[in-house]
This record gives structure tokens, sequence and C-alpha cells, in this order.
């Protein structure tokens, strides 16, 4: 079984020298290719101020923070839920970065995240698929025709959603994506948005007798002819 967690993280900034802490998790857990309901989701409060320009992008405020479990009372079920699988996370230093410096913080030793799990970084495979380009997860979107209309602003959950439907569609090209929407919770804990139901529609296949592969092999020869050269 191949089990594979889509992982992101909203910050109160964006450098832990500056004392910024993490505010969200979100992750989706992907079985053999396939999106599971199996997500783990909190909100968290840093015991610090979210600065202006990260609340722009995020729009997570102190006050609805406020009430929400810190680190410390969540980690034991997140890396219970995350240990043994790949992560898949877009830009991960980042990401990871944040998640081993809140570990670091705890009184009680825990394991670091490469300790317990490999890491993807699809930002690194999007830049060596699509080199000189722009990779950031809007223009994935944009590029693979992914609806990501809801994205007004960042979310972990969200963007781990997102994420999850780049990330099967960059590994194994154009994919049937049927989506059941649930409704947005902000109370955090195990509510969130909608998961994405991944299917794949059947193949149709069809034969071809001999007369038509004749007509095709002429067709073909014909193209020959007249380009010179075809790379089929």
């Amino acid at each position: 079984m191949s089990r594979q967690i889509v992982l992101d993280t909203e910050t109160t900034g964006l450098e832990i020298s500056q004392g910024h802490r993490i505010i969200e998790i979100g992750c989706i857990e992907v079985i053999n290719r396939r999106v599971t309901n199996n997500h783990w989701h909190h909100y968290i409060n840093p015991d610090r101020k979210v600065d202006h320009g990260a609340f722009e992008i995020h729009g997570i405020s102190d006050e609805f923070l406020a009430d929400k479990p810190r680190f410390h009372e969540l980690v034991d079920s997140f890396l219970e839920y995350i240990e043994g699988a790949e992560l898949i996370i877009h830009n991960a230093p980042f990401d990871v970065g944040f998640l081993n410096n809140e570990i670091a913080l705890l009184d009680e030793p825990k394991p670091a995240i490469g300790d317990i799990c490999s890491v993807l970084d699809t930002l690194v495979m999007a830049r060596q698929k699509h080199p000189g380009q722009k990779n950031n997860l809007d223009v994935l979107c944009r590029r693979y025709d992914i609806d990501n209309s809801k994205r007004t602003l960042h979310g972990a959950l969200l963007d781990s959603e997102i994420l999850a439907e780049v990330y099967l569609l960059m590994t194994g090209g154009q994919t049937a994506l049927t989506l059941e929407a649930e409704d947005v919770s902000q109370d955090g804990g195990d509510q969130g948005i909608a998961l994405a139901d991944i299917k794949m529609k059947d193949l149709m296949v069809w034969s071809v007798d001999e007369p038509d592969q004749e007509k095709h092999r002429e067709y073909l020869n014909m193209l020959q002819e007249k380009a010179g050269k075809c790379a089929w």
C-alpha cells in the first residue's frame, strides 16, 4: 500500500528566526493514488501575534486563534497520523522547517519530520517538469486546468486539496476528477472543506480490423512522403 500525505501549513509570518509560528496544519491522505476521507486539520494558537502581511494572505486573525489548542496538545495526534507516509508538500523546506521548529520548542523530545517520513517537494518537481516558468500553486492550477476559484485566501486544508489534484495530474497525466463538495468550517478540529474523491473513468478500447489498419498505413505513408520526415 502506498500512503502519501499532502500537507500544507499557514504561519504567523515568513521567518522562523523572527519567532514566527504555525497557526494551521491541513493534511489530505492519498492511498494508491486515491484521495481518502481520512484528513487531519487543526488551527493552532501560536501564543504570538499574526503579522499583518500574513493575515492579508490567509485571513486568520488573532481573535480567531485565541481559543484554539497549542501545538503541544496536538503533536502526538499529528505525528501518529503522518508517521511512515511520504509527505507531498509544495516548497517543502518552508513547511518542514516550521514543523521541526515547533517540535524543537516542545518540552518533551519528539522525532523530527525527516525521522518518521520521507518528503517529496512538488515545487522542485514542477521546476524540473516546467523549467524557466512560474510554478506556484495558482499557476499550476491554470496549467493543469484545475478549478481553484474557492481559493480567494490561502488555507492549509484547501491548499492541500488543490495540491493533491496538481500532484496526481503532474505524475499521472490527465485524470478524471470528481469533486464532492462539503461546507467549509471555521471551527477547526477535524471539520474542514471538501475532499476530492478521485475516480478513474473506464478506458474504451477499440479493435481495428485489417482493412482499416491497411488504410491507416497508407495514410501515414502519404504523410511521410509529403513531410519528408515525421516523428510518430
